[in-house]
């Protein structure tokens, strides 16, 4: 993937590539595959930490070294980071739920606590943090955007531990690394069909015919973001970026019918769908979580993500837009490259 989405991007690009090396955690999952993809392919070696044997297979191709290691092992960071110019923190728990609620706060928190030490360890100079946008709360008439202030809670451990992880990297007092934060909103497009790309599948399931819902009325507000918009925009943070600054990376605003409204209009699939109480989701969700807990194999849903069906997630990425050159697909734009990536 090269950039193509004007001159500051590709002048970003160009100088991302003159540095040569760079370091990728979360390689082998939806956005940390693509991300070093895009980057190898425009000429800049990649060291790609990854976990899993089997996903590796995803992201070997000429100019990416493959590291096994673990973010909780500072050990293998430092071997992984070695020759590196600048580290792509993409890795995360980004389930809905996990039997052990400590395991979200020691990977989301620790172990990106553990890649900006070892960073330092060896000399690197920026580290950019991938958040997430869920973290700024639901919109309240206006776009939520970097400077709002923070929600009294979140609805689930995942965003809870991503605004305990960017607090945390307020308070840190070191030169270097430099850090910079990018927030990326719902996330969709072509690639691994991980817990992460949980819209890409949505809109499979629903080509298949085997997704025939939508959360409550269906006119709730969220943005949508295409996959390799997100990519440009760490790599715009990592060239252009503001060291202690955060970054949202979104698409463009849309509600749950309009979404299905697109998708239906250009795929020429047309399926029935039906409107959800809110109340039936909570009460199977309440179900599903219970069972959870009982038999230790993960939910399809939770009642905090339920609840956040009720919410708009009106959000803006001008910042991004203005300080970075960051400039995102619409949704129809993006929902078409997707239902190709499925046809083809």
């Amino acid at each position: 993937m090269v950039l193509t989405q004007g001159p500051s991007a590709n002048e970003a690009f160009q100088k991302i590539a003159a540095l040569m090396k760079a370091f990728v955690t979360g390689a082998t999952g939806f956005i940390g595959s693509r991300l070093v993809a895009g980057l190898a392919e425009s000429g800049v070696s990649v060291h790609a930490l990854y976990r899993s044997p089997s996903k590796a297979r995803l992201i070997r191709q000429p100019g990416v070294t493959l590291f096994e290691g673990d973010i909780l092992d500072e050990a293998s960071l430092l071997s992984a980071m070695e020759g590196c110019d600048q580290v792509y923190h993409v890795a995360a728990f980004a389930g809905v739920w996990s039997k052990d609620p400590l395991l979200i706060y020691r990977l989301n928190v620790d172990g990106a606590l553990n890649v900006i030490r070892s960073a330092q360890a060896c000399g690197i100079k920026r580290v950019v943090i991938t958040s997430t946008a869920g973290i700024l709360g639901p919109s309240e008439g206006e776009a939520v955007n970097e400077s709002t202030p923070a929600p009294s809670s979140f609805f689930t451990p995942y965003e809870l531990s991503k605004f305990k992880l960017e607090q945390t990297l307020k308070e840190l007092r070191v030169a270097l690394p430099e850090v910079v934060i990018v927030n990326p909103t719902r996330v969709y497009g072509p690639g691994f069909l991980s817990e992460s790309n949980g819209v890409t599948k949505m809109i499979g399931q629903y080509l298949k015919g085997n997704w025939r819902f939508i959360p409550g009325n269906g006119k709730s507000s969220g943005n949508y973001v295409f996959v390799e918009d997100v990519v440009k925009g760490h790599i715009l943070a990592m060239a252009r970026g503001k060291a202690g600054e955060r970054y949202v990376l979104g698409g463009e605003n849309i509600t749950y019918n309009q979404l299905f409204g697109i998708t239906r209009e250009l795929s020429g699939v047309s399926h029935r769908l039906y409107h959800i109480p809110l109340w039936l989701m909570l009460t199977l969700a309440g179900f599903m979580k219970f069972f959870a807990g009982m038999t230790g194999k993960p939910p399809l849903i939770v009642p905090g993500l339920v609840r956040k069906f009720n919410h708009n997630w009106i959000v803006s990425s001008n910042k991004a837009i203005t300080e970075l050159g960051y400039a995102p697909l619409d949704a129809r734009t993006g929902i078409r490259k997707t239902i190709e990536f499925f046809q083809d």
